[in-house]
């Protein structure tokens, strides 16, 4: 085999090469990656044989999972994957994941800020089935923007109408699920049926790559649109059997907003009145969980369920007042945890796994999170390990009762969040067991010291009358 090095390129960890390969009268280029020293291959003749979409537009969010099947048309085997985003998607994409058939494909972008993905396999093979599930946000818009009490809210999707890939795709169907059948307009690309609340187009044949023809569906959706704009996350870890968690919580609805004043009459009144606002929602937390209160600005709110479960603790949480198109709330909602069920140790070695964020509400999206983790006092050698790619911040200190130098704080920020971010971070330190006894030694000794200035101040003389016994 002749090989010729046509390209290479040099980004940090990420270094891959062009080479020309020529053997028994057979052309083709492979990309090889040298990516985290490992060697991946992407031919030039790699097609999608097959593809099969569905898009679900039941909710605020977009879920797509694709079924690929990729091939090497001259069955030279390969390992990797190019996914590939358009630009004007990539804003919208909260979360990617890669599977072959139950286990889970390694994804990494090409470089920071690329709407490039390589996606690896186990073993090269010159063909390979595998899913790709997307989440989208703010891809439904509200239209009209503005709707009455009693109007019936309609959203607007405007989305890829092929399968936007870097490869040719020889055939593709897609399925495109809506909250109801009430459907106002859709783009018609032939051939295509409509059955309830179902759209299927397809089978198209022979897509070239990169397309960026468009579909838009105008349809009914009355389910809640709500975005937690700010989400404030403590976790205040204690080694003596307690984790307290507590979250302020800034929300807004993000539907069709509300059109002229608000009828509290009405809104009793007629069911139908305001069926896109938002009158409660559940809140589920970890099952373990005790000790929960939820209050706003006003002080506590009575108007909340919770229900213990085999497995959670939901908590049906009830605003003041009905949440409307642009409306927005407020809230804190703290809880406590045994310390056992998330933070483990061995000689002066912990290691804390908690969730980043827990579930909110259904469906739910997070603009920005910001999470914050306070150690006992006299953590050393902190490294933390998040589940995803993070913004961290500059390490702090806190400050409580009975502290003397101050609580290592950890904190960390994200944004574009959705229900598939609710995954673990550990979070690795050392801590001295003898500074378990820093603060029963602070009670003792301020115990000691006030007994011993009250038994000098009771002997002590400070009146001026003279004592006959002095004279």
């Amino acid at each position: 085999m002749n090989v010729e090095v046509t390209k290479k390129h040099d980004r940090g960890d990420l270094q891959y090469t062009w080479l020309s390969c020529k053997e028994n009268k057979m052309n083709f280029r492979i990309f090889i990656l040298f990516l985290s020293h490992h060697v991946i291959f992407i031919t030039s003749k790699i097609i999608n044989q097959n593809v099969e979409r569905s898009i679900d537009l039941s909710t605020q969010v977009v879920r797509e999972t694709v079924k690929i099947t990729a091939e090497d048309t001259e069955g030279i085997p390969f390992n990797a994957y190019n996914a590939v985003f358009h630009e004007d998607l990539a804003q919208h994409v909260s979360f990617v994941s890669a599977k072959h058939t139950s286990k889970k494909l390694a994804m990494r972008k090409m470089s920071a800020g690329s709407t490039n993905f390589i996606i690896t396999f186990p073993e090269a093979a010159p063909s390979h089935v595998f899913y790709i599930e997307v989440i989208y946000t703010s891809q439904i818009k509200p239209y009209p923007e503005e709707i009455k009490q009693a109007d019936k809210q309609f959203v607007r999707y405007t989305g890829p109408m092929y399968f936007y890939s870097a490869y040719k795709t020889r055939f593709q169907k897609t399925q495109v699920k809506l909250a109801t059948s009430n459907i106002i307009s859709y783009t018609q690309v032939k051939p295509y049926a409509v059955s309830s609340n179902k759209i299927k187009y397809g089978p198209f044949e022979d897509i070239p790559g990169h397309s960026k023809e468009l579909m838009t569906v105008h349809y009914e959706n009355q389910t809640p649109f709500m975005s937690v704009n700010r989400l404030e996350r403590t976790i205040q870890v204690s080694h003596w059997g307690n984790i307290a968690v507590e979250e302020n919580i800034y929300l807004t609805h993000t539907g069709a907003k509300l059109k002229g004043s608000f009828s509290r009459y009405e809104f009793q009144k007629d069911g139908r009145s305001g069926q896109a606002s938002v009158k409660s929602y559940k809140t589920v937390l970890p099952a373990s969980a005790f000790g929960v209160y939820y209050r706003d600005t006003n002080g506590n709110i009575s108007t909340s369920n919770m229900n213990v479960m085999k497995e959670s603790v939901e908590l049906e949480l009830r605003p003041r007042f009905p949440l409307f198109g642009g409306w927005k709330t407020q809230y804190i909602l703290g809880y406590n945890l045994p310390s056992f069920e998330y933070l483990f140790n061995s000689d002066d070695d912990y290691v804390l796994r908690m969730r980043v964020i827990d579930h909110i509400f259904d469906d739910m999206i997070v603009d920005e999170a910001v999470v914050k983790i306070i150690l006992p006092e006299g953590c050393a050698s902190i490294q933390l390990i998040p589940p995803y790619s993070i913004r961290r911040e500059a390490d702090t200190l806190s400050y409580t009762y009975l502290d003397t130098f101050g609580r290592p704080t950890i904190v960390f920020s994200k944004h574009n969040m959705v229900e598939n971010h609710m995954s673990d971070l550990e979070l690795k330190y050392k801590f001295p067991k003898i500074l378990l006894l820093q603060e029963p030694i602070l009670i003792i000794t301020f115990i000691f010291i006030i007994f011993l200035f009250t038994v000098i101040f009771k002997r002590l003389d400070f009146s001026i009358a003279v004592h006959p016994h002095k004279e």
